[in-house]
């Protein structure tokens, strides 16, 4: 491993393998620019070198990591005020066409097949000015992941936008039902569940009086039916539900499983990951889960994790060549801005198990 004096980092150089502080703690890496900033903090720090495998380099046509993230979020904060508008009572115009909100999506796509990771640490990073509804959130979040998802499945541009379309719209039909049900902060009564169970056909029958193309419309009819036919509202199974209903029902489900709700505790991200990876009832298609797990890896961003050292971190990035060691910021520790590791198998830097937010937040 070679050192470097902090003095002589040219700002803005990308380093060819991680940059790392005291030979153990990630700085940056390879897409991270080394900046001013950074330089500024190591030397208040009386920290005056720096550790790499590689060697820097300056490379101007590049999109830095910090570029992408600020393109991810900015994109992100004009989706979230989108969506916001679509599930305000009496917003959803008869003007609404399927080519408007195709350019919305379009957008989406251009940063999530640039690297849909990018998109998932802009989630992690976002913070609303106001608490976000329950259906804008699991709106957003779902969409995200279908059209990963779709990246994933290497669904063809036309196709990764219908399919984006039917993920923004597939809770649409909610705003058909009572006032008192989409504001809910409690367990629902036996005739509200009944009532959000005809939110698919609302959401068809809305969709289909604006003309938008039919298999977007299917998408929403059919996204909590499953393989088994145990879903709803035709008992649908296998080849009779459309490819984009099995991805939404997948995001959807996934979703509503590791968020939060007033009348449920959430699955840790891990873990919700692994109930897709056992199928135990066959309810999801086996292309679509394996999608899943290739998308989010096992240690998905945004994860709260103990290592085997006894020190406390959240995953913040992926770690392409080995998922099985993600990128990790660790808490409690006196940062220099921020401080990441890279986990590995040595020196007790290995992932013991998940923690849920509740567990990390109590031992923080």
């Amino acid at each position: 491993m070679h050192d470097y004096k902090v003095m002589d980092i040219q700002e803005g150089s990308l380093f060819s393998a991680p940059l790392y502080l005291d030979k153990q703690f990630i700085l940056a890496t390879p897409d991270i620019q080394f900046s001013k900033e950074l330089a500024e903090a190591l030397l208040e720090w009386k920290f005056t070198e720096v550790y790499s495998e590689g060697e820097p380099r300056i490379e101007e046509t590049v999109i830095s990591d910090k570029d992408k993230l600020k393109q991810a979020l900015e994109f992100y904060e004009a989706f979230q005020k989108y969506v916001t508008q679509l599930f305000t009572p009496g917003m959803l115009k008869n003007d609404l066409t399927f080519t408007a909100v195709a350019e919305k999506i379009r957008g989406a796509c251009a940063i999530i097949q640039l690297d849909y990771h990018t998109f998932f640490r802009a989630l992690l990073a976002y913070k609303p000015e106001a608490e976000l509804s329950y259906q804008v959130s699991h709106t957003i979040t779902s969409t995200i992941l279908a059209l990963s998802i779709g990246v994933s499945l290497k669904l063809p541009e036309d196709q990764l936008i219908e399919l984006g379309v039917a993920a923004l719209f597939h809770e649409i039909g909610m705003i058909k039902l009572p006032s008192k049900i989409n504001v809910y902060k409690r367990e629902l009564t036996l005739e509200e569940r009944k009532a959000i169970l005809t939110h698919p056909i609302l959401s068809y029958n809305l969709l289909s009086s604006l003309n938008f193309p039919p298999m977007v419309c299917t998408a929403v009819l059919q996204h909590h039916e499953r393989e088994n036919g145990g879903g709803y509202p035709q008992k649908l199974k296998g080849d009779q539900i459309s490819l984009y209903a099995k991805i939404i029902g997948v995001s959807c489900s996934y979703e509503a499983i590791t968020a939060s709700r007033p009348h449920k505790k959430a699955i840790d991200l891990h873990n919700g990951l692994r109930y897709f990876i056992k199928n135990e009832e066959k309810q999801y298609d086996t292309a679509v889960t394996k999608a899943l797990v290739h998308v989010l890896t096992p240690y998905p961003i945004g994860l709260y994790v103990l290592l085997a050292n006894g020190k406390k971190g959240q995953v913040v990035n992926v770690n392409p060549q080995n998922p099985r060691f993600p990128i990790v910021q660790l808490s409690g520790i006196p940062r220099i801005g921020r401080v990441y590791i890279q986990t590995t198998e040595e020196q007790g830097l290995s992932i013991v198990r998940s923690m849920t937010k509740e567990e990390f937040e109590q031992s923080s």
